[in-house]
């Protein structure tokens, strides 16, 4: 009977390792041109491009998750971290009771990629090729690719995009917006973050913040149009000194300053107003602010 006396503690011994995280080490075939969707609820996710023609997982799932595997068809891949119980009415806190995953992605290199995240930082580098699309609540998010399409969803994450995206949504709510390697034409939001730009020629353009600051530096391309609105952060735009546009800004209560043309007081009101014509004024460039300053300034001055 002595030996019974042991099946506590082996069992105890068990079930810690049943809950410790399992490492991963997932293979799956993958189309060059596919379509992979990442999902993780929290940890980290890092996706990179390589040359071959599969979808590679390494990292460690985390406590009470779901055994992870890779789904699909070659050309349309799925990795989704689950809670071992189903969230909702009947099983509160399932998912705050998993522990965090760490997933390593390596994808070929012209993939199309869908990441779901919410308190998992993101990091994606390597991709040309593919529409690159995030949705993420807390985590930052640092993306580097050659991309038709990036649209990056964050509510308190920060965003940091390099490589060249031709066309861009980028919105978040309090996270900063750092964008040196916009295309065409793209769309920056957010409410009290930061956003700082540099690049074009932007084909369209449009900034708009509530308290956040904003930093351009670049312009429209001829016959282009640039929009920045603010209400009360502080908007500087670094514009070429060789621009070829007509420029309407105008500021309630904040400073408006400009190195093209003189801006004007209003007659009735606070506020003060600027309408200059560059060239052939083909490109149009607009920029309301409330109570932020508005500075405009021409490279080389």
């Amino acid at each position: 009977m002595k030996p019974a006396r042991f099946l506590p503690l082996a069992a105890l011994l068990y079930a810690g390792l049943a809950n410790a995280d399992t490492p991963l080490d997932l293979t799956h075939p993958a189309t060059a041109h596919g379509h992979v969707s990442i999902s993780n609820i929290k940890g980290e996710v890092t996706v990179t491009a390589w040359d071959r023609n599969e979808v590679h997982v390494s990292g460690r799932l985390g406590d009470g998750a779901r055994p992870l595997n890779i789904t699909g068809p070659d050309d349309a891949l799925e990795i989704k971290v689950q809670a071992q119980g189903k969230s909702g009415f009947f099983n509160w806190g399932s998912d705050n009771a998993m522990g965090p995953t760490t997933l390593n992605v390596q994808v070929p290199r012209g993939t199309s990629l869908d990441v779901d995240v919410v308190s998992a930082p993101l990091v994606v580098d390597g991709l040309d090729g593919g529409a690159v699309s995030v949705n993420s609540v807390s985590g930052r998010i640092r993306i580097n690719a050659q991309t038709p399409s990036l649209e990056v969803d964050s509510v308190s994450g920060s965003i940091e995009q390099a490589g060249h995206a031709r066309t861009a949504s980028l919105q978040t709510v309090s996270g900063d917006i750092l964008a040196p390697g916009l295309g065409d034409e793209a769309e920056l939001e957010t409410v009290s973050g930061q956003i700082q730009v540099r690049g074009g020629p932007w084909r369209t353009f449009t900034l708009s913040t509530v308290s956040g600051d904003i930093d351009v530096s670049g312009g429209p391309t001829d016959g282009g149009k640039l929009t920045i609105d603010s209400m009360s952060g502080d908007v500087q735009l670094m514009l070429p000194g060789e621009l070829s546009g007509t420029i309407h800004a105008s500021s309630f209560s904040g400073d408006l300053r400009s190195d093209f043309g003189k801006p004007e007081r209003n007659e009735h009101g606070p506020g003060s107003e600027l309408n200059a014509t560059q060239g052939n004024g083909a490109a149009r460039i607009a920029i309301e602010s409330f109570s932020g300053d508005v500075r405009i300034r021409s490279r080389g001055k």
